[in-house]
């Protein structure tokens, strides 16, 4: 994604989130039921070694890849992710450019595990809306964010009981992390020129605060990577597109953690 796709969508959103604020206030999102339920800890999640650390991402299509998958099922694909050990479960909440809803993510959130919600998020009122529709977990992303946005958005979703990632893709985003930052992703996958570079991720990976847990994101789509990954100390690993991708996203993904499992056993 590039820095002027990212800027299109950011300017889309708020566009979009004004819109939304005419058509459901805070106090009726105050009111659903999966507001006041207790989310589930992606942080717990990710410190269980009998889990994958994979965070199972479902994604219909993206501005650079287009169409990914448009006929899969969100409950069918969620359910296999959480029967198979994913340690979370991330859902593209944008509709525009991501071909997703909200509503994908009150379907997702029926397992007993964490859910994401995957969005562009720029204001308080995108954080009320994922602990409204059963979000466990938010996304920020550093990119399209100031440090203070980052930092008040951080307190604010701590403050109503979701988990915070960040996202970062290079050295200058840093300063984005604070202390209700619970998980700092790094993006495999430049937004200047598209390409992985699992070897610059692993570069930033060693400038993050002590003690943060960190997650890979983009361009995993072999065993051998994330267990490159694994090895390098990742503590989370975000997939989508390599299940996504496969006619089967559930056997794929099924399939996948089977492998891992196979690999380890022979170490």
């Amino acid at each position: 994604m590039s820095k002027n796709i990212l800027a299109k969508i950011v300017d889309h959103k708020k566009i979009e989130v004004a819109e939304r604020k005419t058509q459901i206030s805070i106090a009726q999102l105050e009111a659903m039921p999966l507001y006041h339920q207790g989310g589930h800890s992606l942080k717990l999640n990710l410190l269980n070694t009998t889990l994958t650390g994979i965070i199972a991402e479902f994604k219909r299509q993206s501005p650079s890849k287009g169409i990914i998958n448009d006929t899969a099922s969100v409950a069918d694909v969620a359910n296999a992710y959480a029967k198979h050990g994913a340690a979370g479960i991330s859902v593209l909440t944008d509709k525009t450019f991501f071909g997703g809803t909200i509503d994908d993510l009150s379907i997702a959130v029926k397992n007993p595990i964490p859910v994401l919600r995957k969005e562009f998020i720029i204001d308080e009122f995108q954080l009320i809306e994922a602990k409204a529709y059963g979000a466990s977990v938010i996304l920020l992303i550093a990119a399209c964010l100031t440090p203070n946005t980052t930092h008040a958005l951080a307190n604010y979703a701590k403050s109503l009981g979701l988990e915070v990632l960040l996202e970062i893709h290079d050295a200058t985003e840093l300063g984005h992390i604070s202390e209700a930052v619970d998980f700092v992703g790094i993006n495999n996958r430049s937004l200047k020129s598209f390409e992985v570079n699992i070897e610059h991720s692993l570069e930033l990976k060693h400038q993050l605060p002590k003690g943060i847990l960190s997650i890979a994101e983009s361009g995993i789509y072999s065993v051998e990577t994330f267990n490159v990954l694994k090895k390098e100390g990742f503590d989370g690993f975000l997939m989508g597109e390599y299940f996504m991708k496969q006619a089967d996203p559930a056997t794929a993904f099924e399939a996948f953690v089977t492998s891992i499992k196979t690999d380890n056993n022979a170490d």
